[in-house]
């Protein structure tokens, strides 16, 4: 089969799509005359033979109630053995309408309000808001940061876990882009399992890995932690169908995924809708030649902000991530608040860009990046942010 070549430097315009990124930048930053990178889906095209499907799928013209044929979750464990080695229990799996909603409903089922759940800032912010919506409260074990990079304080964290009932793990860490290693990830679920605290692991972005690191499903760390872990995954951040609203849990018996299940039953919620039924099937059998070549595409950008940066802004440094495609900024050598930052790269900058301060509140000088776009659009974004930091010093 004759391969693909993908053009991810086609510049396209969302702003006729409905895309949250664009029109809601009025209502985010005050203005539309920023370049968004903020929200955390990508500017190119899926994959073609998601396209074709979808397409095919639209021609069909009746979109009733849809069923979730064998050959969905086969797709989705049969990329999982080949891409990670996690052989899946396909009898343990449930359809969600997204990572973010299975966090939450997980949260609401498995604690009372008052109960505490435990997070590693700074993290995504929607850890926060599942936990705060049910009533419950967010305890912080915060990544300690030496020279640049960042690592669990494991003492904090035995502390903690004595008084938590879920710890929420973000792997592959967003925003900081942390692969987790096998140690890291064994030392954090026996903690929680001595401590009977349900471990909840976000593996949304395990798909988009880096610099030869390896990511290792948490629940194949060791056979014991496999019986302790609810998994989420989900094709939308490796394919960009985010607005297809479709992810996957795995849990490690039947009885807690039936609690799960329960909770969607009751909400009448249990279906795919006609479009992500196909594309997520279509993207697990098909998608790898458009994954690697985007893999590769992003790893320049990387590459391209590392540069610019430390050659022509070196009051900013970007945390180069190992996974994921979005990039913390340190902005603490512009010696700025939280607020005056904010206002600083939207007024001057032009620049749309997600406030360090909501992945961990206690945080101020930091700003994520989303490097997902055309190389021509990252460096105007660049140029703008170079612009914007000379001109203080004039």
């Amino acid at each position: 089969m004759k391969e693909m070549k993908y053009n991810f430097d086609e510049v396209i315009d969302r702003s006729g799509n409905r895309a949250a990124k664009y029109d809601e930048r009025i209502k985010k930053f005050g203005t539309a005359d920023v370049i968004p990178l903020w929200v955390a889906d990508m500017d190119f095209k899926t994959a073609q033979p998601i396209i074709d499907g979808l397409k095919a799928k639209a021609e069909e013209g009746i979109w009733g109630y849809t069923s979730r044929p064998d050959s969905y979750f086969e797709a989705i464990c049969s990329w999982q053995e080949r891409r990670n080695g996690w052989k899946i229990d396909r009898s343990l799996v449930s359809w969600s309408l997204g990572v973010v909603p299975a966090l939450s409903a997980i949260v609401k089922v498995f604690s009372q309000p008052g109960d505490k759940v435990m997070i590693q800032t700074p993290v995504y912010s929607e850890f926060y808001d599942v936990t705060e919506a049910w009533g419950r409260q967010v305890v912080e074990n915060q990544l300690v940061e030496k020279d640049g990079s960042w690592t669990v304080d494991f003492e904090d964290f035995e502390k903690k876990a004595k008084e938590v009932k879920i710890f929420l793990l973000c792997s592959p860490h967003n925003p900081l882009g942390i692969v987790w290693t096998k140690e890291q990830l064994q030392k954090m679920a026996e903690i929680c399992i001595a401590n009977n605290v349900l471990m909840v692991s976000d593996e949304i972005h395990s798909d988009l890995i880096f610099h030869g690191k390896k990511h290792i499903p948490t629940a194949t760390v060791t056979e014991e932690i496999g019986k302790h872990i609810i998994s989420c995954i989900s094709g939308t951040k490796t394919f960009n169908l985010a607005g297809l609203q479709a992810s996957t849990t795995v849990f490690p018996n039947a009885d807690i995924k039936k609690k799960f299940d329960t909770f969607w039953m009751n909400m009448d919620i249990h279906r795919n809708n006609a479009f992500s039924s196909v594309a997520m099937e279509i993207a697990f059998n098909q998608g790898e030649e458009w994954l690697e070549q985007l893999l590769e595409y992003l790893d320049g950008n990387f590459e391209l902000i590392r540069s610019y940066c430390a050659e022509n802004i070196p009051q900013i440094k970007p945390n180069i991530p190992d996974a994921t495609y979005l990039v913390w900024l340190d902005c603490r050598d512009l010696g700025m608040d939280n607020e005056t930052l904010r206002k600083f790269m939207i007024e001057k900058a032009g620049l749309g860009l997600n406030e360090g301060y909501t992945f961990g509140r206690s945080l101020s000088g930091y700003m994520r990046l989303n490097a997902a776009c055309p190389r021509s659009v990252l460096e105007k974004a660049l140029g703008q942010l170079k612009a914007a930091v000379d001109a203080l010093n004039k």
